[in-house]
């Protein structure tokens, strides 16, 4: 584990995240797309937190919003507030017109759990099979966990029947796009979506723990009138890329398809635990939705973070959704870091990227050391990047301004070069 003061060590928690392992920073303030240590030095955050912070840290309407509502009144569990409506009403204008009915949540763990709970209570008996994606992520929670397999020793198989997500670059049928014709697709709606016992599946429109898979355009169209033509109902889980970071407010709406149910939590509240199912109205009935055991948490209808929820969501409503200039120098970056030897390919969507690392571009084998010491040598030049396996994630606040994003992909594009003639 990195150098961690004496201080901070006594209060971490056992089994700190890898960031925390390789980096041993301690954050004590944070400003727009930069951080602050305790040591006073200034990081561009590359990460927006834990993806959460669209709008950077500490954006004045958001911090104004919480300090206001915590003088006011703070948690009457789902009760009606003004709050509420405030930001369910921010929220609604935001989405399509067809996502009629939602409920707001702490965490995107239980947002999932509450989606396939509404699902199951609505779908015909013998029908209740929940259908996923491979390398899908959907939370830690013993349900959201038990939609996919997770690759570790404790983890029982996976309850759920899994499709192929869209990975070319590491294609399990060894094809290649588009003479492959989007197989991962078609066999996803042959194998899985066409069972006559699967209700629904559920799946990240951008795969992101599992380095933000774009997928080929007709992929989400195939699979969306699969599953359609089948009445299985499609769940996109946009915890990850809900908010505006990918060019749209859903990931769903850049891929060019409409779902069923959708779900969202870190892009909702600048950091605070909000999250959300929105469901259409055939299938986000209040009957199907009393049958999932209703929508009420301890403090899913707490009205501070609901603040937070209104005011990130209202300044969303007025960020530019094709982030124009900031999505160019991201791209230029991305292109520029992927011609080291140790890339492997370079992935992105709008603000949402991932670099893959590999030993060698000839064998393609994962290099998640390399990895590592890449997050170690960025946050010593002041640079935050997400660590991810033998993945690293870039996920920069819409709000960094020009100069600091093109100035911290030019220190990772130094540090990854400086990698690959080791």
């Amino acid at each position: 584990m990195a150098d961690i003061p004496g201080a901070a060590r006594a209060v971490l928690g056992p089994g700190p995240g890898r960031e925390t392992v390789l980096t041993g920073r301690t954050w004590v303030s944070g400003h727009g797309a930069l951080l602050v240590d305790d040591l006073g030095h200034e990081y561009v955050d590359l990460g927006s937190g834990t993806m959460t912070q669209l709008l950077g840290h500490a954006h004045p309407s958001v911090v104004a919003a919480v300090q206001q509502q915590a003088q006011e009144l703070e948690n009457v569990h789902d009760c009606p507030t003004p709050v509420r409506e405030r930001a369910e009403t921010a929220l609604r204008r935001l989405l399509p017109g067809s996502l009629t009915s939602i409920a707001f949540f702490n965490t995107g763990s239980e947002a999932v759990e509450a989606a396939v709970r509404l699902v199951a209570a609505q779908a015909p008996a013998g029908r209740r099979r929940i259908a996923a994606l491979r390398g899908g992520f959907h939370g830690k929670t013993r349900g959201s966990r038990s939609l996919v397999m997770w690759d570790v020793g404790t983890e029982p198989a996976s309850a759920a029947t899994m499709g192929y997500p869209a990975y070319c670059y590491r294609c399990p049928f060894g094809l290649s796009y588009p003479q492959c014709d989007v197989r991962c697709a078609r066999l996803t709606v042959a194998q899985v979506v066409s069972r006559p016992d699967v209700a629904a599946l559920v799946a990240e429109p951008v795969p992101g723990s599992a380095g933000v898979l774009v997928p080929p355009p007709e992929y989400w169209q195939i699979v969306a009138d699969g599953c359609q033509q089948n009445d299985v109902v499609l769940v996109a889980d946009e915890v990850l890329t809900g908010g505006g970071r990918v060019g749209a407010f859903l990931a769903a709406s850049v891929l060019g398809f409409e779902p069923d149910v959708v779900i969202l939590a870190k892009g909702l509240a600048s950091g605070y635990p909000v999250s959300a199912v929105a469901a259409t109205a055939a299938v986000g009935t209040a009957e199907s939705w009393a049958a999932a055991g209703g929508t009420s948490t301890t403090y899913g209808g707490s009205t501070v973070p609901l603040a937070a929820a209104a005011a990130t969501l209202t300044e969303l409503a007025n960020t530019p959704a094709g982030l124009g200039e900031l999505v160019e120098i991201f791209a230029d970056g991305l292109d520029r870091i992927g011609r080291a030897a140790c890339v492997g390919e370079v992935r992105h969507l709008g603000l949402l990227g991932a670099i893959e690392v590999v030993h060698d571009r000839a064998s393609r084998r994962p290099s998640p050391e390399m990895a590592d010491r890449i997050v170690t040598g960025a946050a010593v030049r002041g640079v935050r990047v997400l660590p991810g396996g033998h993945m690293l994630r870039l996920a920069p606040p819409l709000v960094i301004e020009p100069g600091q994003l093109r100035h911290a992909l030019d220190v990772l594009a130094d540090v990854v070069t400086g990698m690959s003639t080791r």
